[in-house]
C-alpha cells in the first residue's frame, strides 16, 4: 500500500540480489512509500524469490530476457503513477526527495524530468557530476525550477510519465552504458525540461571495483548518440576519433567493433535534434561532460 498515489520508483536489476535487498529496505523506509517496482532483467540469483519472501509489498516485473536500460521503460509503462523515480539496485532517495520532485512536478507543467543532486557511499560524498550539473551554461528557464541540462545520472533522476512515454525512453540500440544523454535530448526535442534540481537528492552506493568492460560500452554509446541525433560531420569526428584511440587502446577497439556493427541500424533510427536543442547540444560541447 502506498502512501503518496503520484510516486512510483522503478529499479533496474540483474543478478544483484543481496545489493537489491538493502536497496528495498531504504526505499521502503521513505515517508513518501512510493509504490516500488523491480524490473527484473532474468536474473538467475534468487532475485524474484528474494523479493517475495522479504518485500511482499514490492512488485517484480518478470522479464524473460536481459534487457539492460530498457527494463526502466518496460516499469515505468506497468506503474500508473504520473512521476517516476529511478533507482538502481546500489542506490535509494533521501527522505522527502521523492515529496519534493512531486511537488516541482506538479509547479512546472513543462519539467520532463529532474536531474538530482547525488551523494555517493557511506560518506555521502557529493558526485563529482553535481558541480557539473549545477554549471551548466544552459542556465534556467523562466518556467522551470533549477538549471537546465541535456545529461543526467540514471539512478538519480525522476521523470514525468507522459514524458517520458512521449519521449520514447531509453533507447533499445544502446541498451546500458551512458543512455542518459540520448534521453535527454528526446526529452527535449519534443519540448519537455530537464533540469538539476539539487533539493531532490539520491544516495548511490556503487561496488568498489568497476563494471568491466563499462568503459567500452559508454565509448560506444557515446558514438551511436552521435549517429542517431547530432550532425553528420560530427558524427564522424566522434568516430574518426574512436578510431585513433583504438590502435592502442583495447577498449576503444571494441567500442569501435560494437559502433560499426550498430551504424547500419543507428542510420535507419537517425532523427536529427532541432536546431534549438543542437545549439544547445554544441554550447556544452567545449567542457567535455555528459551534461
Amino acid at each position: 500500500m502506498t502512501d503518496h498515489p503520484r510516486l512510483g520508483v522503478v529499479i533496474a536489476t540483474r543478478d544483484r540480489c543481496e545489493r537489491l535487498a538493502v536497496t528495498l529496505r531504504q526505499l521502503r523506509r521513505l515517508p513518501e512509500r512510493p509504490e516500488i517496482l523491480v524490473a527484473d532483467n532474468a536474473s538467475t540469483d534468487g532475485t524474484r524469490a528474494m523479493v517475495a519472501r522479504h518485500f511482499p509489498g514490492v512488485r517484480v516485473l518478470a522479464l524473460p530476457v536481459n534487457h539492460g536500460a530498457l527494463a526502466r521503460n518496460h516499469g515505468v509503462r506497468a506503474l500508473d503513477t504520473p512521476y517516476v523515480a529511478f533507482s538502481d539496485d546500489d542506490s535509494w532517495w533521501a527522505p522527502g526527495a521523492l515529496g519534493r520532485a512531486a511537488e516541482l512536478f506538479d509547479a512546472h507543467p513543462r519539467l520532463g524530468l529532474i536531474a538530482a543532486r547525488t551523494l555517493v557511499g557511506p560518506g555521502a560524498d557529493p558526485d563529482p557530476l553535481n558541480d557539473v550539473l549545477a554549471g551548466s551554461p544552459l542556465g534556467p528557464a523562466a518556467d522551470l525550477p533549477g538549471t537546465q541540462v541535456l545529461g543526467f545520472l540514471a539512478c538519480g533522476a525522476v521523470v514525468r510519465r507522459s514524458a517520458h512515454l512521449d519521449a520514447g525512453g531509453f533507447h533499445r540500440l544502446l541498451f546500458f552504458g551512458g543512455e542518459e544523454t540520448l534521453l535527454a535530448y528526446d526529452l527535449a526535442a519534443r519540448g519537455w525540461g530537464v533540469t538539476h534540481c539539487p533539493d531532490v537528492v539520491a544516495h548511490h552506493h556503487p561496488a568498489p571495483a568497476a563494471r568491466p568492460g563499462r568503459p567500452a560500452l559508454q565509448r560506444r554509446n557515446a558514438v551511436l548518440t552521435a549517429w542517431l541525433r547530432r550532425p553528420v560531420p560530427y558524427a564522424l569526428a566522434r568516430t574518426g576519433t574512436l578510431a585513433a584511440e583504438a590502435r592502442d587502446d583495447d577498449q576503444a577497439r571494441r567500442a569501435l567493433r560494437e559502433v560499426l556493427a550498430r551504424l547500419p541500424a543507428a542510420l535507419r533510427e537517425r532523427r536529427p535534434l532541432p536546431p534549438h536543442v543542437e545549439r544547445a547540444a554544441r554550447l556544452l560541447e567545449p567542457e567535455r561532460t555528459t551534461v
